[in-house]
C-alpha cells in the first residue's frame, strides 16, 4: 500500500483522489486550510494536516510530519490552488502575487522540502495538478494560465533532474470537471466588470465558463482513478490530460503550432550562422 501526501483535499479533485486512495487501503496525509472535511476513509488511514501553502515554515513542518507517519511518502500530489478570471489588464499586483504564491511558489516549496527525503528513499512520484489552461490558454484566464504553465515547465525540467534518482514526475492537466472549481470557493475575478474593449474576448469566455458551471463533462471520481492508474504504471506519463475536452483543446493548439512553425520555418532557421548545424 502507498502513502500519499495530497494538498487541498477539502473539495474537488483533491477530495476525490484522497477518497480513491483511501478506498484502496492506502494512507493519505491530506492538507486543508481549515476545518475537517467529512471524507470516506474506506480501508485506509487518513491523517489531516492544516496547511497555508504560502507559509514556508508550515510547508516544511507538514512535509516532515508526512514522512514520519509511515516512514516514507510514495506519492506527493500538488493539488491545492485556485483560479483567477478576468482580463489581464484588470488584475492588481496583490491578486497576481497571491495567485502565483499559491499556485506556483507554494508547490515548488513543497517539492523542494520533499526531495531530500525522496532521494534518500530512492523512489517516489510527484504529481503536479496543472490545468488545460496551462497547455492551451484562452482569454479570461491569462494569469492563471501563466501560473499553471509555470508548473508545467517546472514538471518537465524536474522530471529530467530526478529520473536517475528513482523519482517520477507527472503533470496532470484536467479539463472541465464537475466540481465547485467555478464557484467562489475556487475562483476569483479581477476588476468589477469587463472593460468594453474585451467584451468580445474576455466577456465571451466568462459567459462560456458561467454557463458550464455545474455541467462540466468530467467526473472527478474517474479522474482520481486515472491518476492512480498513472501512478501505478511501470512507465507513467510525464504529461497526462484528463477529459475529452482537454484532449480536443490540446489537439487544436498543437495543430495551430505546427502550422505556424511550418509557415515561419525559413525565418526560424535563417537566424543561424551560415554553415552551422545544431
Amino acid at each position: 500500500m502507498k502513502t500519499w501526501l495530497i494538498t487541498g483535499i477539502s473539495r474537488g479533485l483533491g477530495r476525490a483522489l484522497a477518497e480513491a486512495a483511501l478506498e484502496r487501503g492506502d494512507t493519505v496525509i491530506g492538507t486543508v486550510r481549515e476545518g475537517a472535511p467529512a471524507i470516506e476513509t474506506g480501508r485506509g488511514a487518513l491523517h489531516l494536516r492544516s496547511l497555508e501553502i504560502t507559509d514556508p515554515a508550515a510547508v516544511e513542518r507538514v512535509v516532515a510530519e508526512a514522512f514520519s507517519v509511515t516512514g516514507r511518502v510514495d506519492v506527493l500530489v500538488n493539488n491545492a490552488g485556485y483560479g483567477l478570471l478576468g482580463a489581464i489588464e484588470d488584475a492588481s499586483d496583490d491578486e497576481v502575487e497571491r495567485l502565483f504564491a499559491v499556485n506556483l511558489v507554494g508547490p515548488f516549496r513543497l517539492i523542494r522540502a520533499a526531495l531530500p527525503r525522496l532521494r534518500q528513499q530512492g523512489s517516489g512520484h510527484i504529481v503536479n495538478i496543472t490545468s488545460i489552461a496551462g497547455r492551451a490558454p484562452m482569454a479570461s484566464s491569462g494569469l492563471y494560465a501563466a501560473a499553471k504553465s509555470g508548473m508545467e515547465g517546472l514538471s518537465q525540467s524536474l522530471a529530467q533532474e530526478v529520473a536517475p534518482l528513482g523519482i517520477k514526475v507527472t503533470a496532470v492537466a484536467p479539463g472541465g470537471f464537475r466540481t465547485d472549481f467555478l464557484s467562489d470557493h475556487s475562483i476569483r475575478r479581477s476588476g468589477s466588470a469587463v472593460a468594453r474593449a474585451y467584451e468580445a474576448t474576455v466577456g465571451r469566455a466568462l459567459d462560456h465558463l458561467d454557463a458550464m458551471a455545474g455541467r462540466q463533462i468530467g467526473d472527478p471520481a474517474r479522474a482520481a482513478q486515472a491518476i492512480i492508474a498513472a501512478v501505478e504504471a511501470d512507465t507513467p506519463p510525464l504529461h497526462l490530460l484528463l477529459g475529452s475536452d482537454a484532449l480536443a483543446r490540446t489537439r487544436v493548439k498543437l495543430d495551430a503550432m505546427r502550422e505556424e512553425m511550418d509557415c515561419w520555418e525559413s525565418v526560424t532557421t535563417g537566424t543561424d550562422f551560415p554553415g552551422e548545424t545544431s
